[in-house]
């Protein structure tokens, strides 16, 4: 394929940036500047010729604007194959002067939804000329260089400075596969506002999510896997909030695929104290290891890592408030791969600076633990769709089924045992007092083993740090969904635990009962489960 001398471009932009240096960068190479509306506006304040996109058609704007280019002399320019004999016939019949170049980007349609705009202005902002000129451009790029975004102004005028004002194949090829992603996006994001905010469905019968590359990232899980990291387009219904994704990376060696994955683990569980004291999360392997809170940052810490030391070495940290220079301090006596806070006074950052592989991310405001939105994974032949795990429950929600009624410390221990459950993979166990975690059993393929390990830990947990009893002495446990049979209660029973909170809804919930009442345990059913796979 050969290259292809720009002599016409035609130029219709939102995004005003970068538009004049490009539009003066065209005449230099003495290129025709045809334009539309506010584009020719800014093109000639800036000293420019233009060509007005109606002395091209012979047809006014009309409609608001709504009529402009949908027209024959624009995308029979745009289509006709320059070396068809048919093709070059029709242009000089109907007087079609072909076009080299389209530079588009489209009405701002997620900007206007983002803005919380009326509908009416969200629907004059679904742009139509712009993306049928696109797609024309881009389909015919062996003749035609389409330029969508605006960070690639640069490159085209490189391309022309070193080929004489031409182009090549291979650049408008890759501006062409630009081009078509683009219009896909931003049909995308019409798609998802259509089903999820104007029509209320929570599964439409064609699920549009739209993404662009973030990053690539040095591996993926295990080093011979690779792994990329995508940022959601436009929001959408399965993009959820800003989180760790979009946070600020203060230092540290870049992220890798299990710390992003990590992190978000901490981050959405730490999220579920966004508006309690301070509070700080110790997660490894996706699963917390210890979780506190505490009167200041620095108790919550000792506290969560207390819980269980050997975890948390080489892990993640998240924490609910501004990290302070005691905290970091602290933070800073055994490795750990991330911390991610809202926020960081100077003297953390300082301490930080000095472990230079230690990422900090700066978050700003938490996410939400309620929102709403979409959980995707993928399987052998399709996708598994399920709408965020954002259930909580409350005080008086709770329904006791002992004879004896928890204490109000019990109470709270448990909603704590709880909202950290919901974070744990299942099968799972949290014993906790005083608002910190005791013992946590995870990822066990029974509910007895998970209960044992959590006790375990809690008792390693003492010999290390030389208290006269584990943890789980006097504690409250939660499990994540119902005890099937009273073994894995009873194996709480042995740790000390005093109080229990599960679902409930097991054909042995009497069994389990009458296995608490008899070892004077107060259990509470939630009527909710929490499995996390």
């Amino acid at each position: 394929m050969s290259d292809v001398t720009i002599k016409r471009a035609l130029l219709s932009v939102s995004d005003k940036s970068g538009l004049v240096e490009l539009g003066q960068a065209l005449g230099r190479h003495g290129v025709e500047l045809v334009s539309t509306g506010g584009t020719a506006k800014a093109l000639r304040e800036a000293g420019l010729e233009v060509k007005d996109i109606s002395d091209l058609t012979g047809f006014p704007e009309m409609m608001d604007g709504r009529v402009k280019t949908l027209h024959p002399k624009v995308h029979g320019g745009l289509l006709a194959v320059r070396d068809n004999p048919e093709h070059v016939a029709s242009m000089q019949e109907h007087e079609i002067g072909a076009i080299d170049l389209v530079v588009v980007n489209l009405y701002p349609f997620a900007a206007t939804v983002a803005k919380g705009a009326a509908r009416e202005e969200i629907i004059e902002n679904i742009d139509i000329g712009g993306p049928s000129m696109v797609r024309s451009a881009a389909k015919n790029h062996e003749s035609v260089a389409i330029v969508t975004d605006p960070a690639d102004y640069a490159r085209l005028i490189t391309e022309m400075e070193e080929k004489a004002g031409a182009t090549s194949y291979d650049f408008r090829r890759m501006l062409a596969a630009k081009a078509y992603a683009a219009t896909a996006a931003y049909d995308s994001m019409i798609a998802s506002w259509f089903a999820f905010a104007d029509q209320g469905v929570q599964f439409p019968e064609s699920l549009s999510v739209s993404s662009k590359l973030g990053s690539t990232l040095r591996y993926g899980e295990n080093p011979h896997q690779s792994a990329a990291l995508y940022l959601p387009v436009g929001g959408g219904s399965a993009s959820g909030a800003n989180g760790i994704a979009q946070a600020r990376q203060i230092q540290g060696k870049e992220l890798s695929y299990n710390n992003y994955n990590d992190a978000d683990a901490a981050l959405e569980l730490v999220s579920e104290f966004r508006d309690g004291p301070p509070t700080v999360v110790i997660v490894k392997h996706a699963n917390p290891c210890g979780v506190a809170t505490g009167d200041t940052l620095i108790e919550a810490y000792e506290a969560a890592l207390a819980c269980d030391s050997v975890s948390a070495f080489g892990g993640i940290i998240a924490v609910n408030r501004p990290l302070d220079g005691p905290t970091a301090e602290a933070i800073s006596g055994i490795f750990t791969e991330v911390v991610a806070a809202p926020d960081a006074d100077e003297e953390a950052k300082a301490i930080f600076a000095k472990k230079k592989n230690l990422r900090l991310l700066l978050t700003g405001e938490l996410p939400d633990p309620v929102r709403p939105g979409l959980q995707i994974k993928s399987i052998a032949g399709g996708l598994l769709v399920q709408s965020r795990d954002n259930g909580r429950i409350s005080r008086d929600q709770l329904k006791v089924v002992t004879k004896r009624a928890p204490t109000e410390q019990e109470l709270s221990d448990c909603l704590f045992a709880w909202t950290v459950a919901k974070h744990v993979k299942s099968n799972a166990i949290v014993y906790a007092r005083g608002n910190s975690t005791a013992g946590i059993g995870a990822g066990q393929m029974n509910r007895l083993e998970s209960a044992r390990i959590a006790a375990w830990k809690a008792k390693d947990a003492a010999d290390k740090a030389g208290w006269a009893e584990a943890r789980t002495i006097g504690s409250a446990v939660a499990s994540d969904a119902f005890f099937p049979f009273a073994d894995g209660l009873l194996a709480a029973v042995e740790a000390g635990a005093t109080a229990v909170i599960q679902p409930g809804g097991s054909i042995r919930d009497d069994e389990v009962i009458a296995a608490a009442d008899e070892a004077g345990l107060a259990m509470v059913f939630t009527g909710m489960r929490h499995f996390r796979h």
